[in-house]
């Protein structure tokens, strides 16, 4: 039966379908906003054996014929997911997967389908929506419904669902998902916002979150689906036996600086317990006990231990929960290179490299929106040695292009303009070493680095995670969470910012929400670790270098009229051609008029500039070029000052003495510095090679001369 809920929602109207489409699925929903529709299935089903975790997977797809394009490229059909839809797909997980219960293993899959997507609604928050929805109507315990909204911030006012177009002029784009009662994700980018707005957008977000959640009440009551049990997970007959003996033991391993030390003291212990337990290398006791059930309960063990410590105020390392970990900073730490960092906080390690490239180097970005150009890139790697381990070395997963994408988005609002650095800039961050965020580490190296490479950045940008440990009423936020207090928290909510305020924000949750006296308290407690972190950063490079480095491409960007665009390709190509030949510049052009020209040596792009000016601009009174003798006639010579611009210098004029023959003084070829003394109603020019003179035996002109021969100079 095809059951249709709707009603307006930030002036538009949203609709949840099911029944439909994908009868066979568990759960199917077809969301709709406006004219973007997006399906969402979802399905469960049995897992594998031996499986010691909840199997969730979150596929987000986006077809070119939503937009009605085809996909770009030779092969007309889409293949593997792009950055945006990687990207949606982790957004769509994050908040449903605390709201599975404990020990829920059954497998479970959300695929989401954009369907038809006009040019102003984003269809990436309709598929949490979707999948909240579906797994509402599926056979599985989800303890649901969530909602997700994005907000933005035109001026002072907060914009509920923006459009596109909205966004574009917005100061923030904020994506918030949440249940009735609290919320379970954020992820927002700004422009240096400060912490009270952000925790004011997040709240206004979270209250239009509790209209849709009652939607999709509406849905499931309509449908008439029964509420889903989840199967009683069985009494572990280790928790108590390790609860008794090795808890003490296990707390007081527990307490170390270095992470090694920990990890070794606990293997250490629970090596002895399987011994004890399970001598000879048996899998079962005498009662029947597994070793599954015994490496269950020894990681509950651990999970009560650090939690009890944490609650107690007693951190791991042994700090206080708002003090930051030992950070160092250095900068210019390769050679090559236009710019490298080294930061360090702690156990967490980053080393970010800069490159600068031309127009040429930007990557294009294709999907269902307008295809953009991106000219600043941050790429995030974390190598396996990284954590002392050793596994299958691939290309990047999901978890590094988020870290990346997060890093990027942080840092973005502190480039400068095109206009103001034209350079395309790319930013690879290695993660040499990990215990905890290093995400925001990697925010931190790369405002070093894009420092030591001379990028004009506006402000400094650092980050800093803070995690949590909650139960009942009580809770504890951390400053800088390592590894295992991630691993057995609740909480890692990661702020990046300036001085001034929040340029990214990310939070992801183990427990099933927060609320607002958590969320304020952390955005405050964030903003103190950040400032004391810009104070140690900036002791290592206190501002953007004034030149970029040697070994870095020189640019230089002029605007000529559009209708001498032509001119200055020439036939063919061969007038920009013969330029870039002789000068060893790149010159591309664009249809406005701009031309950007990059070249290795500072020197061939400002000869290639002055060409380019000379060729493109108008002649002026006033003005000395160096020119060249296109033609020898008895009453004067014709001189090219400038490609396809030549005037006369008279025999009067070729210099301060008599002349009795213009070859005296040139020939075809030569090369004369010339001024430029009258232009006629007939746009003749008229020059004089007599007025340069004179201004030279005078000691020189306030007019500007030409650099070398051929080259007009700007003013």
């Amino acid at each position: 039966m095809k059951v249709i809920v709707e009603r307006q929602f930030a002036g538009r109207t949203i609709s949840l379908t099911t029944g439909e489409m994908a009868k066979q699925a568990a759960g199917a929903v077809i969301v709709q906003f406006g004219e973007t529709v997006v399906f969402v299935a979802a399905q469960n089903g049995p897992s594998r054996p031996g499986t010691d975790f909840f199997p969730l997977t979150c596929d987000y797809r986006e077809r070119s014929a939503a937009a009605g394009k085809f996909p770009g490229g030779f092969i007309k059909r889409e293949g593997r997911p792009t950055q945006k839809e990687i990207l949606t797909s982790r957004l769509t997980d994050r908040p449903i997967r605390p709201l599975f219960p404990e020990g829920y293993i059954e497998e479970v899959q959300v695929m989401s389908n954009v369907l038809s997507v006009d040019a102003e609604n984003d269809p990436d928050v309709l598929s949490i929506i979707g999948a909240s929805a579906a797994l509402s109507l599926a056979p599985v315990p989800f303890n649901g419904p969530i909602a997700a909204v994005r907000v933005g911030l035109i001026g002072e006012e907060l914009i509920l669902m923006p459009t596109r177009s909205q966004i574009a002029e917005s100061r923030l784009d904020l994506i918030v998902a949440g249940s009735r009662d609290s919320v379970l994700m954020i992820e927002g980018f700004a422009q240096q916002l400060p912490e009270e707005e952000m925790a004011d957008a997040i709240m206004f977000a979270h209250r239009a979150i509790v209209e849709l959640c009652s939607l999709q009440e509406e849905l499931k009551q309509k449908v008439g689906r029964p509420a889903f049990v989840a199967p009683v997970v069985p009494v572990n007959p280790f928790d108590a036996i390790l609860r008794d003996k090795a808890y003490n033991r296990l707390r007081e391993g527990k307490i170390s600086s270095v992470k090694a030390d920990r990890s070794s003291g606990t293997k250490l212990l629970k090596d002895e317990l399987v011994a004890t337990y399970f001598p000879d290398h048996s899998t079962t006791t005498s009662e029947g006990w597994t070793r599954d059930q015994f490496g269950a309960a020894f990681e509950r063990l651990q999970h009560r231990v650090v939690r009890d410590l944490i609650l107690e105020n007693k951190r791991l390392d042994g700090r206080t929960p708002q003090d930051l970990r030992a950070v160092s900073c250095e900068v210019s730490v390769l050679p090559i290179v236009h710019g490298s960092a080294l930061f360090t906080r702690g156990e967490t390690q980053s080393l970010a490299t800069i490159t600068l490239g031309t127009i040429r180097d930007s990557q294009r970005v294709e999907g269902l929106f307008d295809e953009v150009q991106k000219r600043f890139m941050l790429d995030y790697n974390f190598p396996s040695y990284s954590v002392g381990e050793c596994r299958p070395i691939r290309g990047p997963g999901r978890r590094e292009i988020g870290h990346g994408a997060l890093a990027e988005r942080s840092v973005f609002s502190v480039i400068p303009s095109e206009e103001k650095f034209p350079y395309t800039i790319r930013v690879i961050s290695d993660i040499m070493e990990s215990n905890g965020s290093s995400s925001m580490a990697s925010v931190c190296s790369a405002t070093l680095a894009l420092m030591d490479a001379g990028v004009p950045i506006t402000q400094p940008v650092a980050g800093i995670s803070i995690g949590l440990v909650k139960e009942a009423n009580r809770f504890v936020l951390l400053t800088d969470i390592m590894g295992d207090e991630d691993h057995f928290g609740d909480m890692d909510f990661k702020v990046a910012g300036t001085q001034k305020g929040v340029t990214g924000i990310q939070l992801d949750l183990k427990i099933d929400g927060i609320n607002e006296e958590i969320i304020r308290a952390t955005l405050e407690q964030a903003r103190k670790a950040r400032i004391e972190l810009l104070k140690t950063m900036l002791t290592s490079i206190r501002r953007p270098r004034p030149e970029i480095s040697t070994n870095a491409p020189r640019l230089l960007r002029t605007k000529i009229d559009p209708s001498k665009i032509g001119l200055l390709i020439g036939p063919g190509g061969k007038t920009i051609r013969a330029i870039q030949e002789e000068t060893g510049a790149t010159i591309d052009i664009s249809d406005d008029g701009t031309v950007m020209i990059a070249c290795a040596k500072s020197e061939g792009a400002e000869d290639a500039l002055a060409r380019v000016e000379a060729m493109t601009e108008e002649i002026k009174v006033g003005r000395i070029y160096n020119g060249t003798v296109s033609s020898v006639k008895d009453f004067g010579a014709f001189i090219e000052i400038a490609p396809g611009k030549d005037g006369l210098c008279h025999i009067s004029e070729l210099s301060t003495g008599y002349v009795k023959s213009v070859d005296e003084i040139c020939k075809v070829g030569d090369k004369l510095q010339v001024k430029v003394i009258a232009i006629d109603d007939q746009n003749r020019v008229k020059l004089s090679r007599k007025a340069v003179l004179a201004e030279q035996s005078e000691g020189g002109s306030e007019e500007p001369t030409a650099q070398e021969a051929g080259d007009a100079v700007n003013e």
